[in-house]
């Protein structure tokens, strides 16, 4: 596979940076609405948002189930803030009504660093980049704990912030936001490397 066709779940949030960074680290890059979308994406990127918002929109849109089949099956994917909370087994202060698609072994907590006026930026060590990545927070969540199963990519201030297990990478912070593409790059690496 030279070029992955990867899909951003385009329900809400910040699909169009995904699709940019995702087109700039050599993919072809769609947005992702409908099950017949999702068969058709060799990976997917989960955006940030408002994870009670994509949980009931995903229900809403009959992309839950899906979601959880192709995610299950091995697709590779990659979530940003809301979407490292999508991809949690366990949240550990839902809203009420709120789902996971799961896929990490992994508890996080929701609004972790703070509201929308504590939101910063921080340049991150990551696992597997060469340099640090500057790491967009807006009302980020954090990762509480990890299974064995789970590679902790990144911390900052004490707290887990970047995650991968198996084709499941995940990251408390918005990268799309930055210009700096290396982490889509890494994905787009994991997506040619399931294919």
């Amino acid at each position: 596979m030279t070029t992955p066709v990867i899909g951003v779940l385009a329900l809400q949030g910040d699909v169009r940076e995904h699709l940019i960074a995702l087109a700039s680290a050599d993919a072809v890059a769609r947005p992702v609405r409908r099950p017949e979308e999702l068969a058709e994406v060799d990976g997917l990127v989960i955006p940030g948002g408002e994870s009670t918002t994509m949980s009931k929109l995903a229900n809403l849109f009959g992309m839950m189930e899906p979601l959880r089949e192709r995610i299950a099956a091995g697709l590779p994917v990659y979530g940003t803030c809301a979407g490292l909370i999508m991809l949690a087994d366990k949240i550990l202060d839902p809203r009420s009504g709120q789902e996971t698609l799961g896929g990490i072994d992994m508890i996080v907590r929701r609004n972790a660093f703070g509201r929308q006026n504590e939101s910063f930026e921080a340049a991150v060590a990551v696992k597997g980049v060469d340099t640090p990545v500057e790491g967009v927070f807006i009302r980020a969540p954090w990762v509480e704990s990890v299974g064995a199963e789970v590679d902790v990519l990144a911390e900052h201030g004490g707290h887990i912030v970047a995650v991968r297990q198996g084709n499941v990478l995940a990251t408390s912070f918005h990268p799309e936001l930055t210009g700096d593409h290396r982490l889509h790059g890494l994905f787009v690496d994991m997506v040619r490397a399931a294919g």
